[in-house]
């Protein structure tokens, strides 16, 4: 039994077929055919039912599936650590960065990084927090930008801790005060993100909590796209305030948002807790801790 074989069957089975298989690994899908009949047979038994283009996991593959996954990720951990002999003239970092705020807030430190460790491939994956925990957990990413966990699955290190601004349409009558309470915008259309995004669950936690449930204009995981509908006089959107101050444009104005201090938006760098951290990973780490957590001001 190979690791390339695992790694074919893994695909397999999170994309269901060997096309897309064969697609995202960049192979024939005779060859990942191959690779699935040859893992199959030294293990004895089926672990798909081919259902014309479509496969099912067997109740032994689904077994398979769950060890595999584990035995995946002790091989990257391993190379990781093998990876750190050569102290960074070599080696991967694969990080996950928040969709919201990625260019303001890391393109200068990615650029500082490369300038330190130049040999060091970076992999990035920019989703929203559920998105990455789930990449973090399944051993894709080994570190990744979310919202600060309470999931004990999961260590962390603080990066920034943000109030949240309105951005609202210019000729919305608040617009011309100097902030905004979460109650006063309940007639007012939230622009929401994706239901990736973690942040959903705390604006509308917080407006059930102010006593009224958002109604919603539209959702996408591009805050530009956001703003752009709030300029059109779509609705209000909610952001960090350092990915506001970035969005203003004409016919849009940014108020300060008065809402509990749940209401935020702090994001922190997850791994698995107990997960070895490669080298890559943890000069990543060091970087950002050379910043101090950023809040309101940048």
């Amino acid at each position: 039994m190979e690791f390339k074989h695992l790694r074919t069957f893994v695909e397999v089975a999170r994309l269901g077929g060997f096309t897309p298989a064969a697609h995202n690994l960049h192979i024939s899908q005779s060859a990942v055919s191959k690779q699935v009949a040859q893992l199959e047979h030294s293990l004895g038994t089926p672990l798909f039912d081919r259902l014309g283009s479509q496969v099912r996991l067997t109740a032994a593959g689904k077994v398979v599936l769950q060890r595999a996954e584990g035995m995946l990720r002790l091989h990257q951990e391993l190379l990781s650590e093998l990876d750190d002999l050569s102290h960074l003239t070599r080696g991967e970092l694969r990080v996950g960065l928040p969709l919201l705020g990625s260019n303001t807030l890391f393109a200068g430190l990615f650029a500082e990084y490369r300038r330190r460790y130049p040999n060091i491939q970076v992999q990035l994956l920019e989703e929203g927090s559920l998105n990455i925990e789930q990449a973090v957990l399944s051993g894709e990413l080994e570190l990744g930008g979310s919202l600060t966990p309470k999931n004990p699955t999961f260590a962390y290190q603080p990066f920034c801790d943000e109030p949240l601004d309105v951005l609202i349409p210019a000729d919305h009558p608040l617009s011309e005060g100097p902030s905004v309470r979460l109650e006063q915008l309940a007639d007012t259309p939230f622009l929401l993100y994706q239901r990736s995004f973690m942040l959903n669950d705390r604006v509308l936690k917080a407006c059930q909590q102010a006593g009224f449930t958002p109604k919603e204009g539209g959702r996408s995981g591009q805050a530009d796209f956001l703003v752009a509908l709030v300029a059109a006089g779509q609705g209000v959107v909610l952001l960090p305030s350092v990915v506001a101050r970035a969005l203003e444009r004409p016919g849009v104005v940014r108020v300060k948002l008065v809402a509990p201090d749940s209401l935020r938006w702090d994001i922190a760098f997850i791994w698995r807790d107990g997960a070895y951290l490669s080298r890559a990973a943890q000069a990543w780490l060091e970087l950002l801790r050379e910043r101090p957590v950023m809040g309101s001001v940048l």
